[in-house]
């Protein structure tokens, strides 16, 4: 009698977000199987329609593009990775290509459609020094491995899995995301394109306020969020674009404080000018981000290649040059630490305070001094002289917690980074700083070899692109 009511009839929600559910389950079974054609239909009309392609790559690229719309191609990259017999692939977009939340990252594990927290959390620590806080990367991640590593029974909807070595896959999936980043090189979101376009045309609404139609960018809360308190571009010092970076004490050359004189701001030279330039710059037109122009309000470098116009915000790329200097040297060898005066004593769980021993000379080298202090006890003795006075008994219970979960003790290396992307940002070129047209190439080439140069500390994008189609599109030439 009662064989169509839902066994859970008093707690379903609307109509329309049950849809959505349905959908949502469909189309990650879709991505699963590219070969196969699904139709789902609802209210008396089709709602998703998925053609058949087939078990390529390009099949499968084909079938996530159906999924997740047809600018996500142009806007990843692909992964494929192997570590100890565990192998992952998919597809991650670059950090200018994002959402406003984390419903369009997929993950599979052996062709299982799984939301596990361990994925997940790595995709954030991947992404985690190129996105701002309110911003998700999109996301589809095969891993496949020997079933007898992974337990796929710790949820009755089988949407939970657990795995034996927790460490080995959350390391494969951070590792691989970061890597393939930073091969992708230089590349900006085909959307800041859309929006600077839609911004140019008559009677469209300013781009910095509205945002694109598709909404893919929301920059400009999370970036007032995570900035420093009390910056002001316009009182900023001027600083000479220097990265030289001398290791000791991890202090950025060129980014004391000291007086300088102001650059000459003579008027920009006409072509006619210009012409013996042409030579040098011609060459320059071949590179990644092209050759130098005009600098726009003291703050905007507008550069040019052989098929496109590109504009750079001079503050943000060198913020995020200065950042991954100071990364390295932060990284290449111990961090300086401080002996406290008395030894911090903390009560932990007994397999808490054995699990922070094992990874004592792990969390050494980031400057942490910890040994076992008696039972479901540890001492501190040292802490990482950039922390300043930190609370360490909430560090410890965090990292007990984290390699808990995950086998890693990156909560410290990220507080670490955290520090470094504030250094970064009172240490970086100011807006409103002139700069010289051999200082703006100079920046150009530091962006092209510097990895997630593409956007800033605080997940902004550092450039946009400009077609030279797209500029004679808006001119009615095409």
């Amino acid at each position: 009698l009662f064989f169509a009511t839902p066994a859970r009839l008093k707690f379903m929600k609307g109509e329309r977000a049950e849809s959505s559910a349905t959908s949502d389950v469909v189309k990650r079974i879709a991505i699963a199987f590219p070969a196969v054609r699904f139709t789902l239909a609802g209210s008396d009309r089709s709602t998703l329609e998925l053609p058949a392609a087939d078990d390529s790559a390009e099949g499968s690229l084909r079938r996530v593009a159906q999924v997740m719309g047809a600018d996500f191609p142009d806007n990843s990259i692909a992964l494929d990775a192997m570590r100890d017999g565990v192998h992952l692939t998919g597809h991650v977009s670059i950090p200018s290509f994002t959402r406003a939340n984390a419903l369009q990252q997929y993950a599979y594990v052996n062709g299982r459609p799984v939301r596990d927290k361990l994925i997940a959390g790595a995709i954030r620590g991947a992404y985690a020094d190129v996105l701002p806080r309110d911003r998700h990367a999109v996301t589809v991640l095969f891993l496949t491995l020997d079933p007898a590593i992974v337990d796929v029974n710790v949820h009755p909807a089988k949407a939970d899995v657990r795995f034996r070595d927790p460490g080995l896959v959350r390391g494969l999936i951070v590792g691989a995301i970061r890597q393939a980043l930073a091969d992708a090189g230089v590349r900006a979101a085909t959307t800041g394109a859309a929006g600077m376009m839609a911004a140019f045309r008559p009677g469209a609404a300013s781009y910095g306020h509205g945002g694109p139609a598709n909404g893919h960018r929301s920059y400009d809360a999370a970036y007032r969020a995570s900035g420093p308190s009390g910056f002001d571009p316009a009182r900023s010092p001027q600083r000479p674009l220097d990265m030289g970076f001398d290791g000791a004490g991890f202090e950025q050359r060129g980014l004391r404080e000291s007086e300088q004189a102001a650059f000459d701001a003579g008027p920009l030279a006409s072509a006619d000018a210009r012409a013996g330039q042409d030579e040098a710059a011609e060459t320059l037109l071949g590179a990644v981000l092209g050759a130098a122009r005009a600098q726009v309000h003291e703050n905007y470098i507008v550069a040019q290649t052989r098929d496109s116009l590109i504009i750079v915000d001079q503050h943000a790329a060198h913020e995020r040059l200065v950042y991954e200097a100071l990364k390295n040297a932060l990284h290449s060898r111990p961090v300086p630490s401080q002996m406290l005066l008395l030894p911090e004593i903390i009560d932990l769980p007994e397999e808490d305070a054995e699990r922070l021993a094992l990874h004592s000379e792990t969390l050494a080298r980031f400057g942490l001094g910890i040994e076992r202090f008696g039972p479901g006890a540890v001492a501190v003795r040292e802490t990482p002289s950039m922390l300043g006075e930190a609370n360490v008994q909430q560090l410890v219970r965090d990292l007990a917690d984290e390699i808990a979960d995950n086998d890693t003790v990156d909560t410290l290396k990220e507080r670490l980074d955290k520090i470094a992307a504030t250094m970064a940002c009172h240490g970086s070129v100011r807006s409103g700083r002139l700069l010289k047209a051999e200082e703006m190439n100079a920046l150009l080439r530091q962006m092209e070899a510097t990895p997630g140069s593409g956007t800033c500390n605080h997940g902004r994008p550092t450039y946009i692109e400009l077609k030279l189609a797209d500029i004679e599109r808006l001119f009615g030439r095409r």
